[in-house]
């Protein structure tokens, strides 16, 4: 077993309910009761997705955001939330961006779990929501003819942290206190044919929807839409932690939000990526992967 990928490999021979997805989607969906429900769990661990020292109120509002994104690539309206807390210093502080995060959005906190332990410390969150359009977006059905499309820029997230870094004070919001794209992603949801967000690199999170799609995905990085210097195009290509939303739609279909064309889908070739004319087999390298 190797690393991430191969951790949740050895996990698909227990996930063989349909709402599981094959693990190979940003969230399960469950149908149930003429509904259908989304799920999905995400985790911060200190030291890896917030910085020593970063306010508890921040990590708070991209523990909830994180989540949140991931029902805003199946179109999905947030139900609630589940906690799950390591208790520590700074508590206070997390409970009142706790309360901001789940107020801006209209999401009511359920329950969940509290425990001691650390450093480092880490928090997970499961975020519980109902479809808005059946099928339900997957990152599975781009087909050959259709457009790739971004909702906005990336970079944003990788200038915000190394200006908490630097301590320029430079705006740094997008790292701390990421958007998830819900009400775009449920406008969206009729019309795409595969849909994910944005979270652990662009060039990375685009390797998986071609890989789940079984096609090939022809880019151009000059069409991508930067929130970082030109200079930067590829590190910023490959940053995660942007939560834009990327999607597929026929090619006489326009997009009902505002978004940026950067590709198209091709008929799968020997490799599942191309960047500007350049083929990419192997996925390292090209985002954040665990292990």
């Amino acid at each position: 077993m190797k690393g991430e990928a191969g951790f949740i490999d050895s996990l698909r021979a227990l996930a063989g309910h349909p709402a599981a997805r094959g693990l190979a989607d940003d969230a399960a969906v469950l149908e149930i009761g003429g509904e259908a429900l989304v799920l999905t769990h995400d985790m911060l661990v200190e030291g890896v997705h917030w910085l020593p020292g970063q306010d508890p109120a921040d990590i708070a509002w991209k523990l909830v955001a994180t989540n949140l994104s991931d029902l805003a690539a199946k179109g999905a309206e947030p139900l609630g939330v589940l906690l799950g807390h390591m208790l520590g210093p700074g508590d206070d502080r997390f409970v009142e961006g706790l309360a901001q995060v789940l107020g801006h959005y209209g999401v009511p906190l359920l329950g969940g779990d509290t425990v001691s332990g650390g450093p480092p410390r880490a928090h997970g969150l499961t975020a519980i929501g109902r479809a808005t359009h059946r099928p339900v977006p997957s990152r599975s059905g781009a087909r050959v003819g259709d457009g790739v499309w971004l909702t906005g820029p990336v970079g944003a997230a990788m200038i915000g942290l190394e200006a908490l870094r630097a301590g320029t004070g430079a705006d740094a919001s997008a790292y701390l206190r990421p958007r998830p794209r819900l009400a775009e992603g449920q406008r969206l949801a009729p019309y795409v044919s595969a849909m994910m967000d944005v979270s652990d690199g662009l060039l990375l999170d685009s390797f998986r929807l071609a890989e789940a799609s079984g096609v090939t995905l022809a880019l151009d990085s000059g069409a991508v839409p930067l929130a970082a210097p030109p200079a930067r195009r590829m590190d910023a290509l490959r940053w995660g932690e942007d939560y834009e939303l990327l999607f597929t739609l026929p090619a006489d279909t326009p997009p009902p939000v505002p978004a940026t064309r950067i590709g198209a889908v091709e008929p799968r070739g020997f490799v599942p990526l191309f960047l500007d004319g350049h083929p990419i087999a192997d996925s390292g390298g090209l985002g954040y992967q665990h292990g």
